[in-house]
């Protein structure tokens, strides 16, 4: 069954200066930009604890067993749940091009929990960043205008998407295993954010399903099964990277590469539309680029974590 996407009904943020329209927008602000804060706070935390995980573990799920056992790990755990809780709700009423931009800007978040942490002054180059991110999201939601389009890719497109963004992770996962451990988080984590784009638009696609026909219909579609997996992989994905090396290395990359993946899939499959006059792309692309230089600037900020320099099981070593 093919699913639409609402452009123009209440639940779209298509309609400019409606009462439903203005609402939804402000709804699906909130909600992103709280995602995006939980999200944040939660990387920080389980990077903090990964960062002390057994090396043994790499990107295996026993990996995430033995961080079962930090409570730090835990609460980022929370946090990150939050933040996919209310990244479902805001793609239940806006599009993945509208919503992934706002997420973008959990590094916000991040910097300031670990600014916090570190007492490490912000100085020019975050500062820099801070601005860029959020100029950045102002001037692709503003120029792009984000909306819901009736005519979804058909299958052949659909599936044309979902298997280049796919195979691009595993692409950048294989090849991260012959590089050396910096290069090998970011690569990591890039493919990561990839596969969370994919999982945002498979969200949205799961929450018109519930929306049109009901919860129980949605467990007869393949797309909340694969959400599951997808969000699996991605997390040992992510977790391998928090452990091989400081934060600064991998968040800027899934920072990047989930909008950039969600806003593909979103205009790829999902149908929606952005604005294509060659003032409104150079206003997006202008936009797109602030906000993945912000993204480095902040990522590669000295108050981010650096890992512990000794790996010690604080409370976390496997038990045999």
């Amino acid at each position: 069954m093919q699913i639409r996407t609402r452009g123009t009904d209440v639940r779209g943020s298509g309609l400019v200066g409606h009462p439903a329209g203005y609402s939804d927008r402000v709804a699906v602000f909130l909600l992103g930009v709280g995602a995006a804060c939980c999200l944040g706070l939660g990387f920080v935390l389980q990077q903090r604890a990964a960062a002390r995980a057994p090396l043994a573990d790499f990107l295996t799920f026993r990996l995430l067993l033995d961080l079962m056992r930090m409570p730090d790990w835990l609460l980022g755990i929370v946090f990150y749940v939050a933040g996919l809780v209310l990244g479902a709700a805001a793609l239940t009423y806006g599009e993945v091009s509208l919503v992934e931009p706002l997420t973008a800007t959990n590094l916000l978040f991040a910097m300031a929990l670990s600014r916090w942490l570190t007492r490490q002054p912000l100085g020019w180059s975050g500062w820099g960043g801070v601005v860029l991110l959020a100029l950045g999201v102002t001037a692709f939601i503003v120029a792009g205008r984000p909306s819901g389009g009736d005519n979804p890719a058909g299958p052949l497109r659909h599936w044309l998407v979902f298997g280049i963004v796919a195979g691009l992770a595993l692409v950048l996962t294989l090849k991260s295993r012959r590089l050396a451990p910096s290069a090998e988080a970011a690569l990591l984590a890039l493919a990561a954010g990839l596969l969370y784009g994919l999982q945002d638009a498979l969200t949205r696609v799961s929450g018109q399903i519930v929306s049109d026909h009901g919860i129980a219909e949605l467990f007869t579609h393949w797309q909340p099964y694969a959400i599951v997996v997808i969000g699996l992989t991605a997390l040992l994905l992510v977790q391998s990277a928090f452990e091989t090396a400081p934060l600064r290395m991998s968040l800027p990359s899934l920072t990047a590469a989930q909008p950039l993946a969600g806003i593909a899939c979103g205009v790829g499959f999902l149908g929606d539309r952005l604005r294509v006059t060659p003032g409104a792309l150079a206003w997006e692309a202008a936009g797109l680029v602030a906000v993945v230089t912000g993204i480095i600037l902040l990522g590669r900020h000295p108050a981010m974590p650096t890992g512990v320099t000794e790996r010690q099981p604080v409370g976390a070593t496997r038990i045999d």
